[in-house]
C-alpha cells in the first residue's frame, strides 16, 4: 500500500502554527514512508474565504520547504462530487431531507438552553412521511440533507495516537451533509475527498477527534474502508490555554517577517508533540524525515515556548554553512532597502565575512538589519542609552580626536596595529582602554554592544572607521 496523506487548510485566515505543525507531520510521514503528500484547499465557505489567504498559505508551506506531490485541489471546483455522494446516501436510506428552517432550529436551541439542556437536532424531519415531504416541497421549502445516525449502538475507531475511541450513538445528532444552498459541510467534503483521493492516513489535530465518529459512520454506510486516523496533540500557550493571539504571533507569516529561518522553525515545530526518542534537539530536515514516526507522537498537549524557538533560530544561524546564512541575510537586507548590489559582486567575500562576524550575536535575521545596520550603511544613529552610558566623560572629545588621528596615520591598518594605537593612547593619557573602546564602539556602530571592536574596525576598513570617528568627534564637541 502506498501511503497517501493530505493537508487540507481552509483559507479563512493565514497558516496558523497549529496548522503548520499538522502539515509538517503529514509531510514528514509521507517522506519517511516514501508516500504521497496531497494538498487540498477547503474553500467552500464563500463568506469567509479570500484568494489572498490561499496564496498566503501556499507561500508559507513553500517557505517551510513542504513541497506537495499532488494538488492543490480546490473543494469549490468539486461541488458535483459532494452532491453525488449525498445522493448516494439518500438512495441507500442512510440520509434524509431536512426541511427545518434556520429560525425553527434556532428557536428550539434557545428553548433547550433556557431549560439547561444540551441541544442536538430532534430528528423532526427523519419521521416525515412521503406525503408530508411532498407538501413541504410544494410549498417551496428549502431542504438540507442530514445523515441518519443509528438510534442504538456505538461507533468506534482505532487512533494511532489515542488508541481505541468509542462513542455512543445517542451522543451523535443527525448531522447535516449538504446545506440547503447546495454547499457541503465539512463532514461530507472531507469524506468525499479522502475517498476520491485514496487517502490512507488522516493526520490532524486532536480537536477533530469529535468529528471522527461521524465520518466513520459515513464510511460504513458507503461500504468503504475508512482511512487510518492519527490525531496529534494541540499546541498551547505558556499558560496552558489554546494558543491564540494573546500569546503573541500565531501565523507563520508573522514569524517569517520576524526573521526566523524555515529550517529552525521546522525543527522547533517537529518537537511540539513528537520526540525522536532521545535528547537530540538539533535535527536537520533529512534527519527528521529519517526518524519520524506516528508511534512517537505524544498524547500530551505541547506548549509553544517562544524563548526555545529563538534558541533554535540562534543555533541555526551559528551552525549553518555561511553561504546559506548569507543568502537569508541578503533577502532580509533587500526587504529593508539596505542591500547594495556590490555585495553580490566584488564585495561578496566581504559580505559573507561580515555576516560571519555578526551571526554569533544574533537571534534572528532582523538582527542583521537592525542591530547590525551600521555594517551595511553609513546611515545610522547613536542609541541614546549607549550615548548616556559611554559618551559622558568630559575627556572624550580630545581623546577621540587623538585616536582618530592615530588610526588615520596608520600605513598598515590591521587588528593588531589598530589595537596598539588605542591602547598606547590610553596608556599615555592615563585612562583605561575600556573608556576608548566603548566610545569608539558607539561611534562606529551606534550601539553599546557589537562584535569585538578591532574586528569591527578591520571589517569596516580604515576609510569608514576614520570618517565615523571624525563624525563622533563632532558629535562630542557639540555636547560640550
Amino acid at each position: 500500500m502506498t501511503v497517501r496523506v493530505r493537508f487540507a487548510p481552509s483559507p479563512t485566515g493565514y497558516l496558523h502554527v497549529g496548522g503548520a505543525r499538522t502539515a509538517l507531520f503529514n509531510w514528514l510521514f509521507a517522506r519517511h514512508e516514501k508516500g504521497v503528500f496531497v494538498l487540498r484547499v477547503e474553500d467552500t465557505d464563500m463568506d469567509r474565504n479570500r484568494p489572498e489567504l490561499v496564496e498566503g498559505i501556499l507561500d508559507s508551506l513553500k517557505w517551510l520547504g513542504l513541497d506537495w506531490d499532488e494538488g492543490p485541489y480546490y473543494q469549490s471546483e468539486r461541488l458535483s462530487s459532494y452532491r453525488s455522494l449525498a445522493q448516494r446516501l439518500l438512495d441507500s436510506g442512510h440520509a434524509y431531507y431536512c426541511y427545518c428552517t434556520r429560525d425553527e432550529i434556532e428557536a428550539k436551541r434557545k428553548i433547550a438552553e433556557m431549560s439547561g439542556r444540551p441541544w442536538k437536532y430532534d430528528r423532526t424531519c427523519r419521521r416525515l412521511g412521503s406525503e408530508q415531504q411532498k407538501q413541504l416541497q410544494s410549498m417551496g421549502r428549502e431542504r438540507a440533507v442530514r445523515f441518519r445516525v443509528p438510534e442504538e449502538g456505538k461507533t468506534s475507531f482505532e487512533d494511532l495516537v489515542y488508541g481505541q475511541v468509542e462513542v455512543d450513538h445517542s451522543e451523535i445528532e443527525d448531522f447535516v451533509l449538504l446545506r440547503s444552498d447546495g454547499l457541503p459541510t465539512y463532514h461530507l467534503g472531507v469524506v468525499a475527498d479522502d475517498l476520491a483521493m485514496k487517502i490512507t492516513h488522516v493526520i490532524r489535530g486532536a480537536d477533530h477527534i469529535s468529528n471522527t465518529p461521524k465520518q466513520a459512520l459515513m464510511y460504513r454506510a458507503l461500504g468503504e474502508a475508512a482511512p487510518i486516523f492519527a490525531h496529534v496533540p494541540l499546541i498551547l500557550g505558556p499558560d496552558r490555554t489554546r494558543l491564540s493571539k494573546r500569546h503573541g504571533a500565531t501565523s507563520l507569516t508573522s514569524y517569517r517577517e520576524e526573521g526566523f529561518l524555515p529550517e529552525a522553525f521546522c525543527n522547533f515545530l517537529a518537537l511540539l508533540g513528537w520526540s525522536p526518542g532521545d535528547n537530540t534537539e538539533m535535527l536537520s530536515t533529512d534527519e527528521l524525515i529519517r526518524r519520524f514516526s506516528l508511534a512517537a507522537v505524544s498524547r500530551t498537549n505541547a506548549v509553544f515556548n517562544r524563548e526555545k524557538l529563538e534558541w533554535f533560530n540562534s543555533q541555526y544561524l551559528q551552525q549553518m554553512p555561511i553561504e546559506r546564512v548569507a543568502r537569508a541575510v541578503e533577502k532580509e537586507l533587500r526587504a529593508c532597502s539596505l542591500w547594495q548590489e556590490e555585495f553580490s559582486g566584488p564585495r561578496r567575500a566581504w559580505f559573507e565575512k561580515t555576516v560571519d562576524l555578526l551571526r554569533p550575536r544574533t537571534r534572528s535575521l532582523k538582527d542583521f538589519s537592525a542591530w547590525g545596520r551600521a555594517f551595511w550603511t553609513d546611515d545610522f544613529s547613536y542609541d541614546q542609552a549607549a550615548v548616556d552610558k559611554f559618551l559622558k566623560d568630559p575627556k572624550l572629545p580630545g581623546l577621540m580626536k587623538a585616536l582618530t588621528d592615530g588610526l588615520a596615520a596608520l600605513a598598515d591598518f590591521r587588528h593588531d596595529t589598530a589595537e596598539a594605537v588605542l591602547r598606547g593612547l590610553a596608556e599615555r593619557e592615563g585612562v583605561k582602554a575600556a573608556l576608548l573602546i566603548n566610545a569608539a564602539r558607539v561611534g562606529l556602530t551606534g550601539r553599546a554592544v557589537a562584535p569585538p571592536l578591532f574586528e569591527t574596525m578591520v571589517t569596516l576598513g580604515k576609510e569608514r572607521v576614520v570618517a565615523r570617528l571624525e563624525k563622533l568627534v563632532q558629535f562630542l564637541a557639540s555636547r560640550t
